[in-house]
């Protein structure tokens, strides 16, 4: 079995697209389950956010696993494989492992650093455990990647950079109306981001109302921030009333549309208006971007400028560092609010953490690997002994018990002996570049007769010497 990860996200997908393969938590069930259901994927994890909707699974064949995957995106985005394709990233093994750590750090995030993903994380991990959809192999990876985000957040200053995109988005919005102290503010929407919202709000002094399919939910939220609710079914009059609009419902359909912000417009006296975004797919239609003097702030603006602030770092770090890797400098706020550059040493810190994170699971996933072979091999020397033994007392019926017993003692005691230099050098070489080779000669000169599987570092191995990964495994081409 091998980890795999199979996604699209922001960096590879408009976000028109991301808005197509957006999931509900019934679709990340759905998912789930048909991902498990299928011929080659036995466990499986979806995390979906707003800058990504990515599937990390447990596989026995990583082109089959592969297809699967795709299959259940493509169905979802309403589109087939091939048209979805070209904006799936594949990662496997150790590329897949050291893809979850950045993604769970916040360092493949819109902003980078930012701290949200992980709570998306952890929260995509207690689903997948619900729906019994992770086993023994991604319950370690899952709980492994939470706590490297949580390592990365202490143990860098990565934090001094993580803006989330609420606080992005905010900056945006006060460029265009001003300070937020004591102006109104309305929250349309109160799951998590929503709560993150008017949080943010009421930090920076607004005045926050809550409107919410739910009222209790509403109720709640604007209570922990000092504020009032609204009811859904009047959003013209709340959104004359406001200045900024921020909307996150996680509904499936457009949740404020031109021709209520226009009629809301009408009575706001010339005052601008800032609507921020953050829902995908999208609560507003496009058209009220259109509207005099509204302003959007959406998730494609925020791509868009994330994409220039990397081409900006790209060019800095070629003439600053000699063409060094220029992902040191991306990510964080500058003084516009717009995604700029981080502190090259905090980045490559949190890098330099996942790196050596990223060894230690390998480390500790090859063990694993080669566990079921060394209880094999204990296990059939143990019935080997238990047969000849038998046999001895068959053969010498007169033989008191306590002979009997200290030679059991002595034959098992050999026995041990025999095999405990090779059962220990096993798990000790299975950390090591190949190891599960060492557990794949025991099972051939044992005759242990367990599946082979391909070694840890076969994807690497294939790579090298150009050949498909499956070609690794016994009966493979190569």
């Amino acid at each position: 079995m091998s980890l795999l990860a199979v996604g699209i996200s922001h960096r590879t997908a408009p976000v028109a697209l991301l808005e197509q393969v957006a999931m509900t938590t019934d679709d990340k069930v759905k998912a789930l389950h048909e991902l498990v259901g299928s011929d080659h994927v036995s466990e499986a994890l979806v995390l979906a956010t707003c800058n990504r909707v990515e599937v990390f699974a447990e596989v026995d064949r990583f082109h089959g696993g592969v297809a699967e995957v795709s299959r259940v995106l493509a169905r979802q985005a309403g589109a087939n494989v091939e048209e979805l394709s070209p904006y799936v990233t594949v990662h496997y093994e150790d590329q897949a492992v050291a893809h979850l750590f950045t993604v769970a750090a916040g360092l493949d995030s819109m902003v980078v650093g930012e701290t949200q993903v992980l709570g998306q994380l952890r929260a995509a991990y207690a689903l997948a455990q619900e729906e019994g959809t992770v086993g023994r192999s991604l319950h370690p990876v899952a709980q492994h990647a939470l706590r490297v985000g949580k390592r990365v957040h202490s143990e860098t200053g990565i934090d001094r950079a993580g803006a989330n995109l609420v606080t992005v988005s905010l900056d945006h919005a006060e460029q265009r109306v001003g300070p937020l102290v004591g102006r109104p503010a309305l929250v349309v929407g109160a799951g998590s981001m929503g709560a993150l919202a008017a949080t943010t709000l009421s930090r920076r002094g607004a005045l926050v109302t809550v409107a919410s399919r739910s009222p209790e939910s509403a109720a709640r939220l604007a209570a922990a921030v000092d504020g009032g609710t609204a009811e859904l079914t009047d959003l013209r009059a709340a959104i004359a009333d406001a200045d900024v609009v921020v909307t996150c419902t996680g509904a499936s359909g457009l949740v404020i549309g031109t021709d209520v912000v226009a009629a809301a417009m009408t009575a706001r006296s010339g005052r601008p208006l800032a609507v921020v975004d953050l829902a995908l797919p999208r609560d507003v239609d496009p058209g009220v971007a259109s509207l005099p003097g509204v302003h959007v702030v959406d998730l494609a603006l925020l791509q868009g400028e994330r994409s220039a602030a990397l081409l900006q770092g790209e060019r800095s770090a070629a003439l600053l560092q000699g063409g060094r890797n220029a992902a040191l400098l991306q990510g964080g706020r500058s003084s516009a609010g717009v995604p700029g550059p981080v502190a090259a040493d905090d980045v490559s810190a949190a890098h330099a953490l996942i790196e050596a994170e990223t060894a230690l699971l390998r480390a500790e996933r090859q063990a694993a690997a080669v566990a079921p072979t060394v209880s094999a091999l204990r296990s059939q020397a143990a019935e080997v002994v238990d047969a000849e033994l038998l046999r001895l007392a068959a053969r010498l019926p007169d033989l008191d018990a306590r002979a009997r017993s200290e030679i059991a003692r002595t034959v098992r005691r050999v026995v041990d002996k025999l095999l405990h230099e090779p059962t220990v050098r096993v798990k000790e070489l299975a950390s090591t570049p190949g190891g599960v080779d060492y557990a794949d000669a025991l099972r051939a000169l044992f005759g242990l007769g367990l599946d082979a599987e391909v070694p840890a570092d076969g994807p690497r191995l294939a790579q090298a010497v150009g050949v498909d990964p499956d070609d690794l495994r016994p009966g493979g081409a190569a």
